[in-house]
């Protein structure tokens, strides 16, 4: 058997992280068992679907590296393949018209509710056509509905708890239950990997697949995601949508590393890349209980992922970041630092904007503006050995990360002083307050020209 698994995003918001996590899981299972994954946009509920969240989901999908594999399935334009598969149950008589009007239809969930069971409508084996409207009902079945779940084990649903659905509307929109259906027999899915809210559709959707003579896929159901507190993921945690997450400025592979260790393990406590996971991936290794959101963990395996990350790349970043996030301006000269800069600082920086942060100081152009905190640093006694300590730099014949710690140590013993009372008032008059790394690599970075100036201005 060819394995085929299917993410069906519904597009009334953006791409969840939850969401993500779900494409992830079936990307992989698909790439371990050498089959497909696809991707279908279920935009049945047209007054709430639009074409922004579309193009967000497939935007995100993109970035995270998990676009599908072949065209994009849109369920609404495929309505009319739902209507098909609707009439062709009835001639099976798997499903029948339902005439009931709002009130009797009333009744019959009362009667149902008294009696403990889920609703029978009195039209399932009425044989008359009246004039007049309907929907399209699936007639229910009478045995146990069995879901041997991939991950929940075996779920068990009495037929009696099973109402005969709503396949089509009275006006002859199909449900989302049948859409389901019909696609994923049509895609040809053979595993469908999905958050644990949708563990009770099983329930409902295996009856139709079977009504039709259908094989049901396989079923996984994902416990969901929850926030730091236990508790269901909201915008009281944070960010949730994925486009967040690049705008906070982690890495896709910082994400996709992270989101996959939420629920699975592969027996250790590596970090992977999604390619080093997937002959390691096993469904079955999904737990059970819903997983915690935790930044700092976040942080940690992207901060892993900065400083492996190609340098090229990272300014590019670095740059778009600060163009789309920040007032700071990009000289040639500024961007040339940067650049140099970035094996260094990738080192200290767990996102993104963590690292404009640490590449502020090269960006700042003269004067710098001194913030309260440094400036308090920059008292006149320091300023006159900041000035004595300009000269040294001034004669400094070697400029090179190593050879400046040397001599910022020798001028402190001819200060008289420890080096302690020599790196903080430097920071100042060269950062404006802002970080920065070590006192050697920071004057490396900044250069020749561009410390002394500094220098200058503030001493």
């Amino acid at each position: 058997m060819s394995v085929v698994t299917r993410f069906a995003p519904s597009p009334t918001g953006y791409l969840h992280i939850g969401g993500a996590r779900t494409a992830l899981f079936n990307w992989l299972f698909a790439r371990k068992m050498g089959g497909k994954y696809l991707l279908r946009i279920e935009d049945t509920d047209r007054a709430r679907s639009t074409e922004p969240a579309i193009a967000a989901i497939i935007d995100g999908l993109d970035w995270l590296g998990l676009g599908p594999d072949g065209e994009i399935t849109y369920q609404y334009a495929r309505a009319a393949r739902h209507r098909e598969v609707a009439e062709a149950m009835i001639a099976r008589g798997t499903a029948f018209r339902d005439y009931m009007t709002a009130e009797q239809l009333e009744a019959e969930r009362g009667k149902a509710h008294a009696e403990g069971r889920a609703l029978r409508s009195p039209w399932r084996e009425d044989a008359k056509t009246p004039d007049g409207p309907f929907v399209v009902r699936l007639k229910a079945p009478e045995g146990d509905v069995v879901n041997d779940d991939m991950i929940q084990g075996r779920v068990v649903i009495k037929g009696r708890d099973i109402d005969d659905l709503v396949l089509l509307r009275a006006d002859g929109n199909p449900t989302y239950m049948l859409s389901v259906v019909v696609d994923d027999h049509d895609m040809g899915v053979t595993h469908v990997i999905r958050g644990d809210d949708h563990l009770t559709n099983a329930a409902r959707q295996i009856p139709i697949f079977e009504a039709m003579g259908w094989k049901p896929p396989r079923f996984a159901h994902v416990p969901l995601i929850h926030g730091e507190d236990g508790k269901k993921l909201s915008k009281r945690h944070g960010a949730q949508a994925v486009h967040e997450y690049r705008d906070m400025g982690y890495l896709p592979e910082g994400l996709t590393s992270y989101l996959m260790r939420l629920g699975w393990s592969p027996g250790h406590d590596d970090i992977l890349t999604k390619e080093e996971a997937i002959p390691l991936f096993d469904v079955s290794h999904i737990g059970k209980a819903p997983s915690r959101l935790d930044f700092k963990k976040l942080d940690s395996v992207n901060a892993h992922f900065m400083a492996q990350a190609d340098d090229t790349r990272l300014a590019k970043l670095l740059f778009d970041h600060i163009a789309s996030h920040t007032r700071w301006p990009l000289t040639t000269d500024s961007r040339n630092r940067v650049q140099s800069a970035i094996p260094v600082l990738k080192k200290r920086a767990k996102t993104v904007k963590e690292l404009a942060d640490q590449a502020q100081f090269l960006l700042m152009t003269r004067p710098l503006v001194v913030n309260d905190v440094a400036k308090a640093q920059l008292k006149d006694d320091v300023k006159a050995r900041l000035r004595r300590l300009r000269d040294r730099l001034a004669a400094e014949a070697q400029w090179d990360h190593n050879a400046l710690v040397a001599m910022l140590k020798a001028f402190a013993t001819d200060e008289g002083v420890g080096l302690g009372q020599i790196g903080p008032g430097l920071r100042a008059a060269l950062t404006g307050g802002t970080p920065a790394p070590d006192l050697g690599q920071m004057l490396e970075l900044l250069g020749r020209e561009e410390t002394l100036a500094r220098l200058s201005d503030q001493v």
